[in-house]
């Protein structure tokens, strides 16, 4: 094959990251996440259900400390895809774009999925009162 003197299309180390594209990745990393995460879930019901011993083998995983760590980032990843999404509702109907508002509602969805982790967190560690 004949080598092409035309130019190649820039790589994404050419590019300064954006927070529209930063946002943009950390969206599709939550889904997966959120995905993995629900499917631990329903193994989670089906164990409550149906088998006590690992149920309670499952408690103890998830009560570690890097079970913890795993309940906390899939409780940020719901509620920062959660909150990503209604942006994305905004922008199917065509609301949303200029940059300003972008970057706005953006940093608006990774504090409201901060915000809403941290009290839930709280929440569950002040005992549910």
């Amino acid at each position: 094959m004949a080598s092409s003197s035309r130019p190649t299309s820039p790589h994404l180390t050419i590019y300064r990251p954006q927070i529209s594209t930063v946002l943009s990745i950390a969206h599709r990393i939550t889904g997966v996440g959120l995905y993995i995460g629900l499917i631990l879930f329903a193994y989670w019901l089906w164990t409550a259900a149906y088998n006590p011993t690992g149920y309670t083998s499952l408690h103890e995983c998830l009560s570690s400390w890097i079970g913890r760590i795993f309940l906390f980032g899939w409780t940020f990843a719901f509620f920062y895809h959660f909150a990503n999404g209604i942006r994305h509702l905004f922008w199917d109907i065509g609301k949303g774009f200029e940059l300003p508002v972008m970057a706005r509602t953006g940093w608006a969805a990774v504090f409201f999925a901060i915000l809403m982790t941290g009290f839930v967190w709280g929440f569950i560690f002040a005992g549910g009162n």
